[in-house]
């Protein structure tokens, strides 16, 4: 079976490198990876003590960003590395202040693993919610380094679960403390015989937007283009999404806009949106302080880093990613501030969209037709739509709390010193 992981691992390598020729992004994920041992040792000042985490994308390392925060107000004495995957996260997190060190993690081998440990010398080690890599977790348990997944999340149907998942079952027996999301994934673990250094503790993302929420700025330009109406706020779009919402805009009243962040913010694509909704449509990047937009009546956020901010400003949120395979994005950014959400059907990795969706907090649905009958029902009905953000501001607030779960049992393990 390790035969087979490293061959799949070495085939994805080389299909990268093809894909590079004519794909940016395929392109940054092998440059950014290019002489990485001279980059990291450049990096890396003497003497230090370090702590590793590692992310997959941008969305891990905003679960991620609770723990460091916590860990550099009570360790201070450590240097935070934080090494991502996938290019995006690597390229929307490189100048962030958090971490005291951003790298791409090198291609997952055994002397790759080896080597980077003993580059990086990490006292601790923590892998957020998904990330598995065979050699860096053996490397991680030969040298008796505590490993902690953080926010994990398991399910019945994964590979450590299958009578074929040897190998990925060898991988979670590396980790020193698993930090679970929710009760069923601590079940699921018990079954292949983890459970002594299992604890539900909860997902920082709570953490972290509940954080976003009480610090949120304002965004003048966009309260001109609101004025007084009611906003339906459209985040993390991709073109499926955007299909739906175009087929929405009629059950929305006329004192409802529409404000759209896609995911991908490139011009082609941004031009794409811009296209499909037409003359009423407005880029945020043509909003000043003459050109406020009252007149348009959907306004599309041409830019990165503004979304969290921007559902302050909704009254209901349509959250992308769900009509793909990947599946949604982070519908607790706008559930913080009591907004019910709608989503598409590819949601069932996620346990909190399982939970709200199960209390009636948010939304998923199958199609357009759907989409428009919950988004009608919730922008008639006043009160219903307010007791559902009554709710869910209450539930949110009462999953807040992992960051200290988790900073209590390092205290207690004697991890770091």
């Amino acid at each position: 079976m390790l035969f087979l992981y490293d061959l799949f691992l070495s085939l994805y390598a080389l299909a990268i490198r093809v894909v590079a020729l004519f794909n940016p992004k395929a392109e940054k994920w092998i440059s950014g990876r290019r002489d990485w041992q001279q980059k990291i040792n450049e990096a890396l000042r003497p003497g230090e003590q370090r702590i590793w985490i590692h992310c997959s994308s941008v969305g891990e390392f905003e679960q991620a960003k609770p723990l460091i925060e916590a860990i550099k107000q009570q360790y201070s004495a450590y240097r935070i590395v934080v090494t991502f995957f996938s290019p995006s996260g690597y390229e929307a997190c490189k100048k962030n202040s958090l971490p005291d060190y951003v790298f791409y993690l090198p291609h997952d081998s055994k002397r790759n693993a080896g080597e980077f440990i003993r580059m990086v010398q990490p006292a601790m080690a923590a892998f957020v919610k998904y990330e598995f890599w065979y050699h860096y977790l053996i490397a991680l348990k030969r040298q008796n380094i505590p490993t902690l997944l953080v926010s994990g999340a398991f399910r019945k149907d994964q590979v450590f679960f299958k009578w074929y998942g040897g190998l990925f079952r060898k991988m979670l027996g590396c980790f020193t403390f698993f930090f679970l999301q929710d009760e069923d994934s601590k079940q699921v673990l018990q079954t292949i015989g983890i459970s002594s250094n299992v604890v539900v503790s909860g997902d920082t993302r709570y953490d972290r937007v509940a954080k976003i929420a009480a610090n949120v700025t304002s965004i003048p330009l966009v309260e001109k283009f609101k004025g007084d109406n009611h906003i339906l706020i459209a985040g993390s779009t991709w073109p499926g999404d955007e299909d739906v919402l175009k087929e929405c805009l009629s059950v929305l009243p006329a004192n409802w806009k529409l404000i759209i962040a896609p995911h991908e913010v490139d011009e082609p694509h941004v031009q794409k949106v811009q296209q499909l909704f037409g003359t009423d449509a407005i880029l945020f990047s043509s909003l000043d302080a003459e050109n406020t937009g009252a007149d348009k009546r959907i306004l599309i956020i041409n830019n990165i880093g503004m979304l969290s901010r921007l559902f302050a400003y909704g009254d209901v949120a349509f959250i992308g990613g769900g009509f793909q395979k990947g599946g949604i994005h982070n519908i607790l950014e706008p559930a913080i501030f009591g907004l019910p959400v709608v989503f598409g059907p590819v949601y069932a990795k996620f346990v909190e969209a399982k939970e709200l969706a199960a209390l009636k907090y948010v939304f998923p649905v199958n199609d357009s037709q759907e989409c428009k009958a919950i988004l009608k029902k919730l922008v008639s009905h006043e009160d219903y739509r307010k007791g559902i953000s009554a709710s869910l501001q209450g539930f949110m607030q009462a999953h807040v709390g992992a960051t200290g779960v988790i900073m209590s049992e390092v205290g207690k393990s004697g991890w770091l010193k």
